[in-house]
């Protein structure tokens, strides 16, 4: 199923993998020919599960021209550069949100929002607890 808008945008609300692709945008006027560009959207929206006291890394990727800015939200708040534990890491397409010793207090629901003059997306990650489980040598 195609998209179609006649505005300056196309918002695509719960995108779901199955909606990744390429897309087009044809600009035009009554003076020249339209213009046409072909972005490719590519949608991972996952969890990562971490056991307590180890290092996690919840990874966002945004393919967009110009390159994306990317910021963090944890329940709806930002994320302040340079919290103790947490580290941002950001490359042109791609944002890792980096967790040295995860506690009980980061496991929830992050968000991921890539920006760029053109607008933004966002994606959720969730950051769960898995246990792990103590082995005993047999006697």
């Amino acid at each position: 199923v195609g998209f179609v808008s006649e505005d300056e945008y196309l918002e695509i609300q719960g995108i779901t993998r199955e909606q990744s692709g390429d897309y087009e945008c044809s600009a035009s006027n009554d003076v020249a020919a339209p213009v046409v560009r072909r972005v490719k959207v590519t949608v991972n929206s996952k969890g990562t599960g971490v056991p307590v006291g180890q290092k996690g890394t919840l990874q966002c990727e945004a393919s967009a021209v110009p390159s994306a800015e990317f910021q963090w939200y944890k329940d709806d708040k930002r994320l302040i550069e340079g919290k103790k534990g947490v580290k941002v890491e950001n490359r042109p397409f791609l944002s890792k949100l980096i967790f040295f010793n995860v506690s009980e207090h980061d496991y929830g629901n992050y968000t991921c929002v890539a920006s760029n003059k053109l607008g933004h997306t966002n994606a959720s990650i969730m950051l769960f607890e898995v246990k792990t489980t103590a082995l005993t040598p047999w006697k």
